[in-house]
C-alpha cells in the first residue's frame, strides 16, 4: 500500500523544520560513537572502580567480551507496574553471560505514581519528574563503560524521561524492557460509576475504597488505557520494544524469555556486534510520525502530546501541534479501550492488540514500514506475536482479523474516521481535546464560564449546588510555569455528574487531564498558560466561550474582554512535599506546546 500523502507531507515538514537541529544531533552521535566507550582509553584505576562490584564478571569485563550492558531501572516496590523489575537485573546478567557478555545496573531513576498523588501536593512534581528521570539516567550512563543499554520503565513520566536520556546517549544501542499489565480486576465501568456516586454523595468512602482496591489489586500496569499503557503502545510502534512484548503478563515464562532476549539482542546491536543499531538511527522523524499515528488510532493519552515533543527534541527533531492535528485527520480510530470503551488492556491484547493495530495501519498506508527497530529493519516485524515453543522464544504472524470488534475494528470500518485527539485554536490560544471518549453531540459547547484556580474550588462549588445551567468551567494557573501542571483527574467524576443531569459542560484549562480523560469535553494544555501572560488570565465569570472540537476552535465571544488586565494567581508560594526543590524547574520550563521541559536548552529548546 502506498503511503498516505498527508503522512508523507507531515514527515517532510518535520524533517525540514528539524534540519539544523537534527544534523547537529547526528553529528554529536557520530562523534560519540567514534570516541568509543571508556574501556578503550580509561586508566586501569578508572576501570578497576567500574569492575569492583561485578563479582564473577570482573575477569570477563577486564578481558575482551561480547559487550557490557548498562541497565537503567525505574524499579521500586510502591508502583505496581514497576514491582516486577526487582528481579530483572539478575535475569539480564545471566542472559548476557550465556553469550559471553556482561551487564551491570548503571543506575536507578525515580518513578512516581500519579495514581497516588492525584489531587495532592506531590502531583505538582509529577511532570517535572520526567526531566529528573532523564537527568538521572544521564548520570547513570555518564560512566561510559557500556556498549548498550536496557531501559526498565513503564509508567507515565518514566518512559518519556528514559527516551530523552536514550536519545542523548543515542550512539549506544538500547532496548526498552516492559513488565506487562496486572490481571483484570473490577471492570472499569463499574469503578467509574462508583466514583460518580461518591462525587454525588450517593455512596460513602468505604464503598469507594472497596471499588478502588478491587480495580488496583496486583503487580503490573493499571489496566485502563491511560498514559502508562499508551507509553507501551508507543514503544512498540516506534520499534523500541521487542515485538509484542508490551502486554505480556508480568509473571510467567514468556515474560522472562522476552527479558532475557532483550539482553542478548542488545549485545548483537553493539558497535562490536553483528548488527550495530544505535538508538539515534531508530529515533528518526519517521518513528515519531508513527508514534503520533499510533496515539491517534488507539485514542491514547493526552499526556503524550506533552511528552512526544520533548522526546523528539532530545533527538534533534521538532514537533508541532499542527503535526498532531494533520495526522489525526487521516487516522481512523480502530481501538476502544477504557476510558474510550469498556475493555481493558488485557481484553485489547486478547482481541489482537498492538500487532493488529500496526498491521491495519501499515495496510492502510498510515505508518512508515521502512524504519529501523530493535528487531531489525521494518515495522512489519511488529505485526508478529511472541510465543514459547518448548523453552525457545519464537514469533508468529498475529491474526489479521479482530477477535472482538467491540474492541478492535479494521481501518476500513473504524469506530470513527478520525483520530482520538482534536487540536483547538482561537483567541484563547492553542489547546487539545481527547475526543475518543466524548460523544459527538457533546463536542461543541457554547456557554458562560465559571473561573477557578484549583480543582478543589470546582468541587466546592459543585457541592454548594452552584452549577445549575450550561457552563464552561475554567481552571487556570495550572500550567507548568504556575505549579508544574498537575493532572486535574479529580474533576472527571464531578463534571460527569453535571453531564448526567442534562447540562452542557466543558472544561478549559492550562493544566492537564491525563490518559484518564473521560466523557467531558476538555480543552487542556492551553498555551500560552495564564502564568506566562496568556489570555486565559483575562477571563471573568459570565464571559461567553465556545469550545468547538468539530471546527477545532476555542473562542471568547464576549466583547472587550481582551482589554482587561491580566489576573494574578492567588496561590501561595509552592511549599511542602518537595515542591521547594523545583522552583528552578518552574522558572525555566517552556510552554506545553513545546513539551514543557526545563532541561532541553540551547539549540534544541528556547524556553522564552
Amino acid at each position: 500500500m502506498a503511503l498516505h500523502p498527508t503522512l508523507l507531507a507531515v514527515t517532510d515538514r518535520i524533517r525540514t523544520r528539524s534540519a539544523e537541529t537534527r544534523s547537529e544531533y547526528l553529528s554529536r552521535m557520530i562523534a560519540a560513537k567514534d570516541r568509543g566507550n571508556g574501556r578503550a582509553h580509561f586508566s586501569c584505576s578508572n576501570l578497576a572502580h567500574a569492575y569492583a562490584g561485578a563479582g564473577s564478571d570482573q575477569a570477563r569485563m577486564a578481558a575482551k567480551s561480547k559487550g557490557n550492558i548498562g541497565i537503567v531501572t525505574a524499579y521500586n516496590d510502591m508502583l505496581s507496574a514497576h514491582r516486577p523489575f526487582e528481579n530483572y537485573p539478575e535475569l539480564i546478567r545471566q542472559a548476557a553471560r550465556a553469550v559471553g557478555g556482561t551487564a551491570q545496573v548503571a543506575g536507578g531513576v525515580p518513578a512516581m505514581c500519579d495514581g497516588v498523588t492525584q489531587g495532592e501536593a506531590g502531583m505538582e512534581l509529577s511532570l517535572f519528574s520526567r526531566d529528573v528521570i532523564a537527568l538521572a539516567a544521564g548520570v547513570a550512563l555518564s560512566h561510559n563503560v557500556y556498549d548498550a543499554a536496557l531501559f526498565l520503565g513503564v509508567c507515565d513520566k518514566i518512559v518519556p524521561g528514559l527516551v530523552m536520556a536514550a536519545a542523548t546517549f543515542g550512539h549506544l544501542p538500547g532496548i526498552f524492557v516492559p513488565a506487562g499489565p496486572m490481571s483484570s480486576g473490577l471492570p472499569n465501568a463499574e469503578k467509574a460509576n462508583v466514583r460518580k456516586k461518591y462525587a454525588a454523595g450517593e455512596v460513602g468512602r468505604a464503598e469507594l475504597m472497596a471499588a478502588e482496591m478491587a480495580s488496583y489489586h496486583g503487580i503490573g500496569t493499571c489496566t485502563f488505557y491511560g498514559t502508562a499503557n499508551s507509553n507501551q503502545m508507543l514503544m512498540e510502534v516506534m520499534g523500541l520494544h521487542l515485538p509484542g512484548s508490551a502486554f505480556v503478563p508480568p509473571d510467567g515464562a514468556l515474560r522472562e524469555a522476552l527479558t532475557a532476549r532483550a539482553a542478548t539482542r542488545a549485545l548483537e546491536m553493539t558497535a562490536g556486534g553483528s548488527e550495530y543499531t544505535p538508538l539515534s538511527h531508530i529515533l528518526s522523524e519517521e518513528a515519531f510520525v508513527n508514534a503520533i499515528v499510533g496515539l491517534m488510532a488507539t485514542g491514547g493519552s493526552t499526556n503524550l502530546v506533552l511528552h512526544l515533543p520533548a522526546m523528539a527534541r532530545a533527538a534533534g527533531i521538532v514537533l508541532d501541534l499542527e503535526d498532531f492535528a494533520a495526522l489525526s485527520e487521516i487516522t481512523p480510530l480502530v481501538a476502544r479501550v477504557y476510558p474510550n470503551g469498556l475493555a481493558d488492556v488485557n481484553h485489547f491484547h486478547a482481541a489482537g492488540g498492538i500487532a493488529y493495530v500496526i498491521g491495519e495501519l501499515l495496510a492502510a498506508g498510515l505508518l512508515h514500514d521502512d524504519v529501523l527497530t530493535v528487531a531489525g529493519k521494518g515495522l512489519s516485524r511488529y505485526t508478529e506475536e511472541p510465543f514459547l515453543k518448548g523453552d525457545a522464544l519464537e514469533w508468529r504472524a498475529n491474526p489479521r482479523v479482530s477477535q472482538n470488534e467491540k474492541i478492535l475494528k479494521p481501518a476500513a470500518d473504524p469506530f470513527q474516521s478520525e483520530g482520538g485527539l482534536a487540536m483547538l485554536d482561537g483567541n484563547l490560544g492553542r489547546a487539545l481535546m481527547k475526543t475518543s471518549a466524548v460523544a459527538p453531540d457533546l463536542r461543541v459547547v457554547e456557554a458562560p464560564v465559571r473561573v477557578f484556580e484549583t480543582q478543589d474550588a470546582v468541587k466546592a462549588a459543585f457541592r454548594a449546588g452552584e452549577f445549575t445551567s450550561d457552563v464552561v468551567v475554567v481552571v487556570r494557573f495550572q500550567g507548568p510555569r504556575a505549579n508544574g501542571m498537575p493532572e486535574l483527574h479529580g474533576l472527571t467524576p464531578t463534571l460527569s455528574v453535571l453531564l448526567d443531569r442534562g447540562l452542557k459542560v466543558a472544561l478549559v484549562t492550562d493544566g492537564r487531564m491525563s490518559g484518564a480523560s473521560g466523557k467531558v469535553p476538555a480543552a487542556i494544555h492551553l498555551s500560552p498558560e495564564a502564568a506566562m501572560g496568556g489570555p486565559l488570565a483575562k477571563l471573568q465569570d459570565g464571559d461567553l466561550v465556545r469550545v468547538d472540537a468539530v471546527a477545532g476552535t476555542l473562542e471568547v465571544l464576549t466583547e472587550g474582554w481582551q482589554d482587561r488586565p491580566l489576573a494574578l494567581s492567588s496561590a501561595p508560594a509552592a511549599a511542602g512535599a518537595g515542591r521547594e526543590l523545583f522552583d528552578l524547574f518552574r522558572q525555566a520550563v517552556g510552554p506545553s506546546t513545546d513539551g514543557a521541559s526545563a532541561i532541553l536548552t540551547g539549540a534544541f529548546y528556547d524556553p522564552r
